[in-house]
């Protein structure tokens, strides 16, 4: 598929840009906590996308990925009740949490690696797809299993996840057609025993992603986030 690697997204997702001159800058006058959260997002170079004014719920950033020499490629934007993995919360507990993220993917041709010793695949709809699907499994895996199955439970998630983004037009996946900044635009949606991800392409150059649990994603609408300082 005209996407990432599995590794490359994986890469991306464990390093967060690194602060700039221009993002301490934007950052003035707010808690030096709040500009350490925020920073990576101000550096990206598209626009960030949540869920739209009709929710009134909590609002909260999670984590950007980053190429090898800082570039912000994606992160993702929390919205509802953050999900909890720590051991002593119950499974009934986890499966009652409602909680609805929106991942946001830049748009990139195939381009060549920041070492320069390789090619980058393009970004698509099921780079956002991979994500949004890696994310749900992220909030959801068992914490109450053995931790060698764990991992073995992780693994094989995984790699479903990662199939079913390469299939979009398979029948694991239906459309679903949400308003992204009130315009009506198509999805690819699925659900599962874990919750429900869905993958899409916005106005603004950029791909858009979403998983949750506990809300419904029929009712949703997507839009650019005006001021991301709100999230933190």
């Amino acid at each position: 598929m005209e996407t990432t690697s599995r590794a490359d997204v994986q890469d991306a997702a464990a390093t967060p840009g690194v602060p700039g001159e221009d993002v301490a800058a934007a950052g003035q006058g707010m808690p030096a906590a709040v500009r350490r959260t925020v920073d990576g997002y101000l550096m990206a170079a598209f626009p960030w996308y949540g869920l739209d004014e009709a929710f009134a719920g909590p609002r909260w950033l999670m984590q950007v990925g980053a190429a090898a020499d800082g570039t912000v490629e994606h992160g993702a934007t929390g919205h509802g009740e953050e999900p909890s993995l720590k051991v002593e919360t119950t499974a009934e507990s986890r499966a009652n949490q409602r909680f609805a993220v929106v991942v946001t993917v830049a748009s990139r041709p195939v381009r060549r690696s920041a070492d320069g010793t390789g090619m980058l695949e393009a970004t698509s709809v099921s780079s956002a797809a991979w994500l949004a699907g890696s994310g749900l499994l992220s909030c959801t895996w068992p914490s109450q299993m053995e931790r060698a199955l764990r991992q073995d439970w992780l693994d094989q998630q995984t790699a479903i996840a990662w199939e079913l983004a390469d299939d979009l037009g398979g029948p694991a996946w239906s459309q679903l057609t949400l308003p992204v900044d009130g315009v009506p635009t198509d999805f690819h949606y699925r659900e599962s025993e874990y919750g429900w991800v869905l993958a899409g392409s916005a106005r603004e150059g950029v791909h858009v992603g979403a998983y949750g649990r506990g809300m419904s994603a029929y009712g949703l609408g997507f839009s650019v986030v005006k001021d991301i300082t709100t999230y933190a």
